[in-house]
């Protein structure tokens, strides 16, 4: 019989809070039991196995990831936006690292779950949002978002792994290259002849 109040969302939580402790690659069913005072066995009615645990973390992830960007970036356009855009998506990082992680891992997810949560289809609707206000349109909309997504994971990345040890701080180096992008944005070089979507 499972535990009263332990629910699948609450392993969810317990799972991603110590995805932030130790990291997504070593949370274990085990340790989302012991941290939740229960057997293992007792997870088991609620999530299906640690892949859907992380599944269901990475959905948490893009929903939390998401809400703070649309509040970040409520009523801005241009540069503004982006440059929100761009804090609020780093400071989830940071603050929630092993979430984070879960969102750029490739995770088998439930479909059925997948198709109830708003999160990642919220992104993707603010990020295209977004740079529709800088005038772009398909196919530069899809290289623009991915151009993005690179410069901003590639960025916390390499800034959570110390990758970034000169005397110049980060955050110095994150204001210019949104400068940088936020210019690229303005001046978007046109199309090749026979490119398309």
């Amino acid at each position: 019989m499972a535990r009263a109040g332990l629910t699948a969302e609450r392993v969810t939580i317990a799972g991603a809070e110590l995805a932030d402790e130790v990291g997504l690659d070593q949370v274990t069913m085990s340790q989302v039991a012991r941290r939740l005072g229960v057997k293992d066995a007792s997870l088991y009615t609620h999530v299906r196995g640690l892949e859907d645990l992380r599944g269901r973390i990475a959905l948490l992830a893009a929903d939390e990831k998401t809400i703070r960007i649309a509040e970040a970036t409520s009523g801005r356009a241009g540069k503004d936006a982006l440059v929100a855009f761009a804090d609020a998506w780093r400071e989830y990082a940071h603050t929630y690292p092993g979430r984070y992680t879960a969102t750029q891992t490739p995770i088998q997810i439930d479909p059925e779950l997948a198709a109830k949560a708003p999160g990642p289809r919220r992104a993707v609707e603010l990020t295209y949002s977004m740079l529709r206000g800088y005038g772009l349109t398909e196919p530069d909309l899809t290289d623009a978002v991915r151009l993005l997504r690179s410069t901003f994971h590639g960025f916390v990345a390499l800034e959570a792994a110390g990758g970034f040890a000169h005397e110049r701080s980060p955050q110095q180096s994150w204001v210019r290259a949104l400068d940088a992008l936020h210019t690229l944005l303005e001046h978007w070089p046109p199309a090749r002849e026979g490119d398309s979507a």
